[in-house]
């Protein structure tokens, strides 16, 4: 860097010392303008080293996906964006695992999750959490007018039993018959299960899988990525400072993009990027408009707030 400012110094004093040779003058610009970018660049590389680091952001993630406002419409859009979150994942060879899928009567999803496993995968989809709105006319629709309905997705880092130091005796595991209505009993289809951490009274249910072992793998993979987030929240918390470079206000409440089907756009309202290739993206497609511009944004939000505070 210091050494990037001497050749600055120099090019600027050659530049007002060949003010008579215009080859001269023209090379010393042109030479000027390149060290200037390069050293902004630098600046830029070395703040960014300099800015505290997610940990969490290497982690694999679990994807929540429910049907919010809007009855049967939000349970197909909140499919349609299941769906979409595994298009995409399959687009850059992570692996999607299905965790749970509690389906509505028209056969849209209740709500779903599943573990998304990849390179920087949490650190890639963690602005994805919060309300996402559809305008569109649902197939329940006979006038045809559009409705709103809203879907909310969360998206938390993976973590293990060692992670929440997760003991056995502060787990109360029950089986169920799948689609039943839980208990304990003795019948060979119980292979739903439930498992309650009683500490936290954090619940898990899970009976996506024929076999009760897979299923509660699965439940201990999600409860684990609940008490870790309790435990980062708690984190936070006492750091909030450091909580400057969350885009909008984190909250899983806000309404951070809208899905527009008949005029065929999609909307990041934190960004403000509007995308017109709704179907491309609802395939997997275009989601990397939004996320790489959210990253971006994160990373010069996180720039300005830590050089504010330096000052």
């Amino acid at each position: 860097m210091r050494k990037k400012h001497k050749e600055i110094e120099g090019l600027k004093l050659l530049l007002t010392e060949s003010q008579d040779d215009k080859d001269m003058h023209q090379m010393a610009s042109e030479e000027l303008g390149q060290a200037s970018d390069e050293e902004k660049r630098i600046r830029h590389s070395l703040l960014k080293s300099l800015l505290p680091k997610d940990d969490a952001d290497e982690r694999d993630c679990i994807l929540e996906v429910r049907a919010g406002t809007g009855g049967e419409e939000a349970s197909l859009f909140a499919m349609d964006i299941f769906k979409m979150y595994e298009k995409y994942s399959q687009k850059k060879g992570w692996k999607f695992e299905v965790l749970d899928v509690a389906e509505s009567d028209l056969k849209g999803y209740k709500e779903a999750s599943a573990a998304i496993s990849g390179a920087d995968v949490y650190g890639k989809l963690k602005f994805e959490s919060g309300v996402h709105r559809v305008q569109r006319v649902p197939v329940t629709e006979k006038s045809g007018r559009v409705h709103t309905s809203a879907v909310s997705v969360v998206i938390l880092p993976q973590a293990d039993q060692v992670d929440v130091h997760l003991k056995n005796e502060d787990l109360k595991i029950d089986t169920y018959r799948s689609g039943g209505s839980g208990g304990q009993h003795a019948n060979t289809t119980n292979s739903a299960v439930r498992v309650t951490h009683v500490p936290t009274g954090l619940t898990v249910n899970i009976q996506d899988e024929r076999s009760q072992h897979m299923n509660k793998a699965k439940a201990l993979k999600l409860l684990c990525a609940k008490l870790y987030e309790i435990e980062r929240a708690r984190a936070d918390a006492s750091r909030s400072r450091l909580r400057t470079e969350q885009i909008g206000s984190g909250d899983r409440s806000e309404r951070i993009r809208t899905y527009n089907f008949p005029q065929g756009r999609v909307t990041d309202h934190r960004v403000g990027i509007t995308t017109h290739s709704i179907d491309g993206l609802m395939q997997g497609d275009n989601l990397d408009t939004f996320v790489d511009a959210l990253l971006l944004q994160q990373e010069m939000d996180a720039i300005a707030s830590f050089t504010s505070t330096k000052h």
